[in-house]
């Protein structure tokens, strides 16, 4: 049996999403839409040939042959809607970041449990074939301890104060560019340490975007429990040096690194490795995902628990640019 799908938010975004279920229509339908805008509810329920269309999600939750949702909204709405959803027992995708604060992370959590629903976060770089291979390279102990990680994700964002809309806005953004591009750098940083974070240093800039409320750049220090240590590069001010990597990690027996596709590796006293991997559509692949863990009753690759603790990497970042010093992650409240 099909999984039905009700997209909460038809913005930009949706687009890319859309692709993802269109790829696999024996697997899923879009059978309702809801958004604000009528005219961004017409356009995404003619994509995907025909949908309901709702004003108002709630609507959409109790009135709409649905089985999960898929959220698009803007990050200071995810919380109310999540719950939403999970009160009407409706498995949810979710767009990054989970939400805004430890509170309504916390609220997230508790309607997830007491529903039994699934809630997959929407960290479309994890199904990039160079991160999988690389967690399974490192799981397997091909470079013993990890020292020291690195992820990055910048580019030269054409953002003005006439088209930033909501994420110029701090309230709605949930702070800045760390919070929302880099939030992709901080879950794939995450991932691929596979240890709790449990401190954060971070320095923020606000290098060329002056009108935002929030920074343009970020660079943050996260220290796990083993002792690795890792680095956010992340930036809308400037396209990076060509010989940046997606990422990159040192440890007790060599390196590896990727810049986004193929992936490349060495070991002591042994000749480079290069591993050739298939180019893939990210977001195809995690719709795709998402409705394969509904239909099989998997955990999906990041739930609520690993959305919780990439909030608090940088809900920590914020809190060290503002006191000043390392935040340990478990006194966030």
């Amino acid at each position: 049996m099909a999984i039905k799908v009700g997209l909460i938010g038809c913005g930009g975004i949706t687009r890319q999403h859309i692709k993802g279920y269109l790829s696999i229509p024996q697997k899923v339908q879009v059978t309702a839409v809801s958004d604000v805008i009528l005219e961004n509810a017409q356009t995404r329920a003619g994509e995907v040939g025909g949908a309901d269309i709702y004003n108002d999600y709630h609507e959409m939750l109790a009135n709409a042959d649905i089985n999960a949702v898929d959220i698009c909204l803007p990050h200071y709405l995810h919380k109310e809607a999540i719950v939403a959803a999970a009160n009407a027992k409706k498995h949810i995708l979710c767009e990054k970041p989970l939400c805004l604060t430890v509170a309504e992370a916390n609220a997230i959590q508790q309607a997830i449990a007491e529903n039994g629903v699934t809630l997959m976060c929407a960290h479309n770089q994890l199904t990039m074939p160079a991160v999988a291979k690389a967690r399974q390279l490192l799981q397997e102990g091909l470079l013993g301890k990890i020292y020291e990680i690195r992820t990055t994700d910048s580019f030269y964002h054409t953002f003005d104060p006439n088209s930033i809309g909501w994420r110029g806005q701090r309230s709605m953004i949930g702070g800045g560019e760390l919070i929302d591009t880099g939030y992709h750098p901080t879950y794939l940083l995450l991932y691929l340490a596979g240890s709790e974070p449990v401190e954060v240093m971070a320095l923020l800039s606000k290098h060329r975007l002056t009108f935002m409320d929030g920074e343009d750049s970020a660079q943050v220090l996260v220290r796990f429990a083993d002792g690795a240590v890792g680095n956010i590069v992340t930036s809308w001010a400037y396209e990076p040096a060509a010989i940046t990597e997606k990422f990159s990690i040192v440890a007790e027996k060599g390196s590896l690194y990727s810049y986004g596709s193929d992936l490349f590796y060495k070991l002591h006293g042994e000749e480079p490795q290069k591993i050739e991997l298939p180019s893939v559509n990210t977001f195809v692949e995690e719709i795709e995902s998402f409705i394969d863990c509904l239909l099989e009753g998997r955990r999906p690759i990041n739930t609520e628990i690993e959305g919780i603790n990439v909030l608090k990497v940088i809900l920590g970042a914020y809190k060290s640019v503002e006191e000043k010093r390392t935040i340990i992650l478990t006194d966030l409240q």
